[in-house]
């Protein structure tokens, strides 16, 4: 039996349909049992957050293998996930499949990444086993990064990152979660190729057929610019900071992982946005 995070996002709603596929058997924790998707095979499990201890411990009942996706950004998001592998560990769940990001460690140049590589390491210490799966960037949200005048802004200098498509992530996860062979394994999961904001911003106005481009700011243009948004501090370090780890090198990463593991190569800017023209920005 696989636990499924995450059922009705991006990432963990396509790894449930493709484990659907393979007839296995599934729990989907989500929070609204009406958008949860109906596969052959499921059961859904209301669950408010990871912080409900109890709830997740009623869903988690008889699953084996979890797919762990990482709780929505918050102050508080290490005690979520620290709450999430406690209950999987009082449940018997036997391995965690955690949907890490690229380059986590404690001093992480992206802010929250560094919560990642605090998860990663109390599942460690937890005595489950385990494989991590650490994404690059989407490529999915690569074309949102276009504010409304049609520039891309952030300290990403000339760094380059190697995005990788949601698709892409799904089809590695459902392989690991339904496979003994990825104990222990820690994969980068990344496209193919690695591109700067400027390579980037060209090639979505290619697509769009309007003007795009890319402009460059320091670090505290980057938080001024963002502060009229609203949000509080913490999150606004975490999108300066997602620009400052493209500029560092921390993710210009290129794996090979998508090709070995799922068969296929992961799919590149132009070949996403070719099939998903309506993620254009207009």
């Amino acid at each position: 039996m696989i636990g499924v995070t995450g059922a009705t996002g991006g990432v963990g709603g396509r790894v449930a349909a493709r484990l659907a596929n393979r007839n296995e058997a599934m729990v989907l924790l989500c929070r609204n049992a009406r958008r949860a998707p109906r596969l052959p095979g499921a059961r859904v499990a209301v669950v408010g957050s990871y912080a409900d201890s109890e709830g997740l411990r009623r869903a988690l009942r008889g699953v084996t293998t979890l797919f762990l996706v990482s709780a929505r950004e918050a102050p508080d998001r290490l005690a979520h996930h620290v709450s999430a592998v406690d209950a999987a560990v009082a449940c018997g769940v036997q391995r965690v499949v955690y949907l890490s990001f690229l380059s986590a460690a404690p001093a992480a140049t992206f802010t929250f990444a560094r919560d990642h590589w605090a998860t990663e390491e109390h599942i460690r210490g937890s005595g489950l086993g385990f494989t991590f799966l650490r994404d690059s960037l989407y490529l999915d949200f690569m074309p949102q990064l276009v504010g409304a005048d049609g520039v891309v802004r952030g300290p990403a200098g000339d760094g380059r990152v190697a995005a990788v498509a949601r698709d892409d992530v799904a089809d590695v996860a459902a392989e690991v979660l339904t496979s003994s062979a990825h104990a222990g394994r820690t994969y980068d999961v990344t496209g193919c190729e690695a591109f700067t904001m400027r390579e980037m911003a060209l090639t979505l106005a290619h697509f769009a057929r309007r003007d795009i481009r890319y402009q460059a700011e320091t670090l505290e243009e980057a938080r001024t610019s963002r502060r009229s948004s609203g949000a509080p501090d913490w999150e606004i370090e975490g999108w300066v900071t997602s620009y400052a780890a493209i500029a560092s090198g921390e993710m210009s990463v290129v794996s090979d992982t998508v090709t070995r593991i799922a068969g296929h190569l992961p799919l590149t800017l132009p070949q996403y946005l070719r099939t998903h023209p309506a993620a254009l920005p207009r």
